[in-house]
C-alpha cells in the first residue's frame, strides 16, 4: 500500500521557513557535513523542520517539493502505524495525514526549545549548533512527534521512535510524557522521563536526572502483573531547574520557580519558589601519593 500526503502542511511549512529570522539559520547557500541515521524518519523530520540546517534548502521556496518530502515521511509513518494495525484500527493514511498536519505547530514549539537551549547554556554559540549537535534537542524533536502518535493511541510505534531517540542520544523520554514549551535537556546522558510525567514551561534538566516512579502497584486478581495506566510519575511546574544526578520520584508535585540541586533525592511535594539541595556533602580528603 502506498501513501500520498493530501493535507496542507506543506504550504504552511514553506510560509514558516520564509518567516524565519536570525538567529535561526536562513542562509540557503550553506552546506553542512553529512549526518546519517539508522531510521528514515529522523533525517526527514530534520529536513522538514529545519531545512537550512540539514541541506534541504530546496524546500524553502517550493510547497510542492515540501509536499513530496512530507509524502516520504508519511510513507515511513504509514509503515510504522500499519505494522501494528489491528482490524479495529482507523485508516492509517488518515492518521498519518493528521499527524503531518501537526508538523507546523510542532516546528513552532521546537523553535522555542532552541531558544531555551541557547539562553540556558553559556556554551551555546548559535542556534544552528543546537539544532545539529545537541542530543537533548534531538531527543525532544523526536519526542514531540512520538507524543502525538501516543496521544492518538499508536503506542507501539510511538515507543519505537522513543527507543530510537534513546539509542541516538542516551536520553529516555517515554512518548506518554507531556512536556511544555521552552524545554531544555543539557548534556542529557542518562536522563529518564517516565510515562505519566508532566513538565511545565521553561524547564531545564541536566544529565543523569530521573523523573520516575517510586513504587509500583499490582493489578487486582492478577499473578505477578503490575497495574497499568495510573499516575506514578511527578508533575514539574514552570521555570524549574533540576541538577545533574537528581532523582524526582513518585506522583508528586514540583511547584513553579523551583531549583533542585545536583544529586538530590526528592520524593515529596516541593512548593513554589523553593530550592532543594543536599545539605551535608561527604568530606573530601586528600593525601600525597608519595
Amino acid at each position: 500500500m502506498t501513501y500520498d500526503y493530501s493535507g496542507d502542511a506543506h504550504r504552511e511549512l514553506v510560509a514558516a521557513y520564509r518567516a524565519d529570522e536570525s538567529p535561526f539559520p536562513t542562509d540557503a547557500s550553506t552546506a553542512y557535513p553529512r549526518r546519517d541515521a539508522l531510521r528514515d524518519e529522523l533525517p526527514l523530520l530534520r529536513q522538514l523542520l529545519f531545512p537550512c540546517c540539514w541541506n534541504a534548502t530546496e524546500l524553502l521556496d517550493d510547497p510542492e517539493t515540501t509536499r513530496a518530502r512530507l509524502t516520504d515521511l508519511g510513507a515511513c509513518l504509514h509503515r510504522g502505524i500499519a505494522a501494528y494495525a489491528g482490524p479495529e484500527t482507523d485508516d492509517p493514511a488518515g492518521i498519518v495525514d493528521r499527524t503531518l498536519d501537526r508538523l507546523p505547530a510542532i516546528r513552532r514549539t521546537l523553535k522555542k526549545d532552541v531558544e531555551a537551549a541557547y539562553k540556558g547554556d553559556p556554551a551555546a554559540k548559535s542556534y544552528c549548533e543546537i539544532i545539529r549537535s545537541y542530543p537533548g534537542f534531538q531527543a525532544v524533536l523526536i519526542h514531540r512527534v512520538a507524543h502525538r502518535l501516543y496521544e492518538i493511541e499508536r503506542f507501539a510505534y510511538a515507543r519505537e521512535l522513543a527507543e530510537y531517540a534513546k539509542t541516538e542520544t542516551g536520553i529516555d523520554i517515554h512518548p506518554g510524557a507531556k512536556i511544555g514549551e521552552y524545554f531544555f535537556v543539557d548534556h542529557g546522558t542518562g536522563v529518564v522521563v517516565g510515562e505519566t510525567t508532566t513538565v511545565g514551561d521553561w524547564v531545564r534538566i541536566y544529565q543523569n536526572v530521573t523523573l520516575g516512579a517510586l513504587h509500583f502497584e499490582e493489578a487486582e486478581d492478577a499473578d505477578n502483573l503490575l497495574a497499568k495506566d495510573y499516575k506514578r510519575h511527578p508533575d514539574i511546574g514552570d521555570h524549574v531547574v533540576i541538577g545533574a544526578g537528581s532523582n524526582v520520584l513518585g506522583a508528586i508535585e514540583i511547584g513553579d520557580d523551583v531549583s533542585i540541586g545536583a544529586n538530590s533525592w526528592v520524593t515529596d511535594d516541593v512548593p513554589d519558589d523553593t530550592s532543594v539541595f543536599v545539605a551535608d556533602h561527604p568530606d573530601q580528603r586528600r593525601k600525597s601519593n608519595d
